[in-house]
């Protein structure tokens, strides 16, 4: 995980797993402390994100004041998959594709 260096944000790959989760929630922390309006992750190096790591990204978002939001960039399917079955009303996360 590391830092963007032409938009706020981080750029994160492997896989976000038990092992990983502390970098993990780490980095959403670091996301969550930004003053920007929109801050991303490029996730188009990840392979897979587990439920617990889908959960803290989607508490981390709720957790946004007022017109912030976290833009997931290429996220893979199976992170969107369980935000769309868990969160469908998470209006703070916007997700783009390429």
């Amino acid at each position: 995980m590391h830092p963007l260096t032409d938009r706020p944000g981080w750029q994160v790959a492997g896989e976000v797993n038990l092992l990983t989760r502390p970098a993990w929630e780490r980095t959403l922390h670091h996301l969550a402390l930004s003053d920007e309006e929109a801050c991303h992750l490029q996730l188009s190096a990840v392979t897979f994100v587990d439920v617990a790591g889908a959960s803290a990204l989607a508490v981390t978002a709720q957790g946004l004041p007022q017109g912030r939001r976290i833009v997931l960039e290429e996220p893979p399917n199976t992170l969107r998959r369980v935000l769309d079955l868990f969160w469908p009303d998470l209006c703070t996360v916007e997700v783009m594709e390429r």
